[in-house]
């Protein structure tokens, strides 16, 4: 597994989240294998924190894709659509997911030490 990122902040269902940024980590990316279709939730979407918002395919499962924080969905990678493998490959960066313009408090989420202790 890849180094954890130590400016993100991490969910326990292993999604990251940065200024507004939202993806899957290398953990997820590589407990999911090769990933093959991505539903990004659409643009103006409200999303909740906890909640499923879209889903992620691989060759090996389905997984949901779950809010880090509530908001409206600003914008979504266009990337995904066409090669869905960029979340393997590069998940901190190029595989992204959407954007979220927060509507509430900010989320309680895990700090990269914190994150490393999750996933042992």
């Amino acid at each position: 597994m890849s180094a954890i990122p130590s400016h993100l902040s991490y969910t326990r269902d292993h999604e990251w989240f940065s200024d507004g940024v939202v993806g899957i980590t290398a953990f997820a990316a590589s407990a999911l294998g090769d990933i093959v279709y991505v539903q990004l939730p659409e643009v103006g979407t409200l999303v909740t924190a906890g909640e499923p918002c879209g889903e992620i395919e691989s060759t090996k499962s389905v997984s949901d894709l779950v809010a880090p924080a509530d908001g409206v969905v600003v914008s979504v990678n266009p990337l995904i659509a066409t090669e869905p493998g960029a979340v393997n490959d590069d998940p901190y960066r190029r595989g992204w997911l959407f954007t979220l313009r927060l509507t509430g408090a900010a989320p309680e989420l895990l700090d990269a030490a914190a994150y490393a202790a999750l996933v042992g």
